[in-house]
């Protein structure tokens, strides 16, 4: 039974493997890549309505979107993409972003486990998983 409610929160960064490799697939710069891996970013989800906010804070940079399930959005990316963005959330509570520009695209996805919130972000194969603890 889906429960968005599951994911909101703030979050704070445990673990992160493969995002270096991950961030190189997206095609970001190698400066970029390096304050990427360094920063510990904090992610607060909330809602209000049908809308959600999801907010990424770190000591480099934060960065805010809003979503409404199952409606496409414009999002600006924290490295400078402007994606064509869908947020569904199926029956076993994932919550899955499929991000499209220019001809390329990745899919982002969301799932509690044990408590923590698991982030998986796959492109072209390349695969980075993020866990995060609530705080």
């Amino acid at each position: 039974m889906p429960n968005p409610d599951a994911f909101l929160g703030k979050w704070r960064l445990l673990s992160s493997e493969g995002f270096d490799e991950y961030m190189k697939t997206l095609g970001v710069s190698m400066p970029m890549r390096k304050l990427g891996s360094m920063a510990k970013p904090d992610i607060t989800i909330s809602r209000e309505g049908d809308k959600y906010t999801v907010k990424t804070e770190s000591t480099f940079k934060t960065s805010e979107f809003c979503f409404k399930l199952g409606e496409k959005f414009e999002e600006d990316t924290l490295d400078g993409r402007k994606t064509q963005t869908l947020i569904t959330l199926d029956d076993n509570n994932v919550l899955t972003q499929h991000q499209q520009w220019d001809g390329k695209e990745t899919t982002i996805t969301r799932k509690i486990v044990d408590g923590k919130l698991v982030v998986e972000c796959v492109m072209d194969g390349v695969k980075c998983t993020r866990v995060y603890q609530k705080v």
